[in-house]
C-alpha cells in the first residue's frame, strides 16, 4: 500500500513534468484531493490543458513513456469523454495514478472537484459545468480483453479503498464488479458472450470453481476482504492465461489484496 509521501511525490514529478513541457498550458487537481483533501486511501488524479494545435495524445504518450521509463507505471485503460482522454497508470505500492488532458480551448471543470494549479480555465462557458445526465445503473462492460483487465484491477482499488472506509455496500458493488470482470475475461479466453453475463453459465466447471468464495457473504469487512482476494486472485489467473501485457507486474503489485 502506497504513503501519503508517495503520491505527494507522483504529484510533484507530474507538476514538474508540466512546468518543463511548453506544449502543457494549464492544471488543476480533481478528484478527492481537490474537493475535501480525500484521505490516505485517495489516488491521484491531475489533469491538464494542452496548447491549440498540439495534439492531445502526442503529450499524453510522451508523458506515458516517461512514467513507464522512470517510475515503472503500468498503463491500464484509457476513457475518452468528449474533448478530453483519460489515462489510467498503475504504480508499485498499489499506487492508481489517473491522468487526463484536454485541449486548452475546452480546458474548464467538468464538475465541483476541480481546484486550478496553474494557467488558465478557458472562457464562454459557466466554470462549473451543469449536472450530469442520469447515469446508467450497471456498469458497461468492455469488449476488448485488456480494458477488461484493466478495469478489472482499477475496481479493485476502489473496493479496497471503500472497505478500509466503511463504505460497505459500494465495496460489495466493487467487489462483484472484480468477480465480473474476471468471469468475462474467462469468457473471452473460452469463446463465449462476455456482455451482460450471457456466457458465465457455459463457462468450464474448472473455471467456475474458481469463483466459489467470490461471492460477499455479508455486508462486514472480513466477508469483502475474503471475496476481493478470491476475485483479485480470478483476476490475475485469467489475465495470466489470456497472456495479457502487464498481467504479471500488476499481480505482483497486487498481491497484498490476495
Amino acid at each position: 500500500m502506497f504513503t501519503v509521501e508517495q503520491r505527494d511525490a507522483l504529484r510533484d514529478r507530474l507538476l514538474r513534468l508540466a512546468e518543463e513541457d511548453e506544449r502543457v498550458v494549464a492544471g488543476a487537481a480533481v478528484g478527492s484531493l481537490a474537493g475535501d483533501g480525500g484521505d490516505r486511501y485517495s489516488d491521484l488524479d491531475l489533469t491538464f490543458g494542452i496548447a491549440d494545435r498540439v495534439l492531445v495524445n502526442d503529450v499524453l504518450n510522451d508523458w506515458t513513456r516517461t512514467l513507464v521509463d522512470e517510475l515503472d507505471a503500468v498503463h491500464l485503460v484509457d476513457l475518452e469523454r468528449g474533448p478530453t482522454t483519460y489515462r489510467v497508470f498503475l504504480l508499485p505500492h498499489e499506487l492508481q495514478c489517473d491522468l487526463s488532458m484536454t485541449p486548452a480551448a475546452q480546458f474548464r471543470p467538468a464538475g465541483p472537484r476541480f481546484r486550478l494549479l496553474f494557467g488558465d480555465i478557458a472562457a464562454g462557458e459557466s466554470e462549473v459545468a451543469p449536472p450530469a445526465a442520469a447515469g446508467h445503473l450497471f456498469i458497461p462492460m468492455p469488449a476488448v480483453a485488456v480494458d477488461i483487465f484493466g478495469w478489472g484491477v482499477i475496481y479493485a482499488l476502489h473496493a479496497r479503498a471503500c472497505i478500509e472506509r466503511k463504505r460497505v455496500w459500494q465495496a460489495e458493488h466493487y467487489v462483484g464488479a472484480v468477480r465480473d470482470h474476471a468471469l468475462s475475461l474467462a469468457c473471452v479466453r473460452q469463446g463465449l458472450p462476455a456482455a451482460q453475463a450471457r456466457g458465465y453459465d457455459d463457462l468450464s466447471a474448472e473455471t467456475l470453481a474458481r469463483f466459489e468464495s467470490a461471492h460477499v457473504g455479508a455486508a462486514e469487512p472480513a466477508a469483502l476482504r475474503a471475496g476481493l482476494a478470491a476475485s483479485v486472485l480470478a483476476l490475475m489467473r485469467e489475465g495470466a492465461e489470456g497472456r495479457l501485457p502487464h498481467a504479471d507486474a500488476v499481480a505482483q503489485r497486487l498481491a497484498d489484496l490476495c
